[in-house]
């Protein structure tokens, strides 16, 4: 597939990741606090973490938004997508085991759709095609 022939709804795709990412990162930046207190112990220096990770975020959303670093973008945002999991485990984990904070309906469907958003970014970014590459004429 050309680059530039990408079709409606891989853009479509991309400027939503781009709007995600941008007010994720935007947020880890404003509620720093919060996103430190779900920060898993094991991780060095939380609250630097928490601002590198939003100032990741806005670059990759950024990067999204030019052809030339669009594919190191998904690939990027990708790996992050895999390495905050943990801190999305930990924040299940506090919420659920002390009964306050969000519930099973907010985290649950948060951690089964990790995978999809690690797909998302690398779909939206033109790294991979399925589901949705068209199959080659048979003979």
């Amino acid at each position: 597939m050309d680059r530039h022939d990408e079709g409606r709804g891989r853009t479509i795709a991309r400027w939503l990741l781009i709007a995600f990412y941008g007010v994720a990162g935007v947020a880890h930046l404003v509620t720093t606090a919060a996103m430190v207190r779900i920060v898993p112990a094991w991780v060095p220096n939380p609250q630097l973490v928490v601002i590198l990770t939003g100032l990741c975020e806005l670059a990759g959303a950024v990067a999204l938004m030019t052809v030339r670093f669009r594919r190191a973008a998904g690939w990027a945002l990708a790996a992050y997508a895999v390495g905050v999991y943990p801190a999305n485990i930990q924040h299940a984990i506090i919420d659920l085991g002390h009964g306050t904070g969000l519930g099973l309906g907010y985290h649950l469907p948060r951690l089964l759709l990790q995978p999809v958003i690690v797909w998302w970014a690398l779909w939206a970014s033109g790294i991979v095609d399925w589901p949705f590459a068209r199959k080659p004429a048979q003979r």
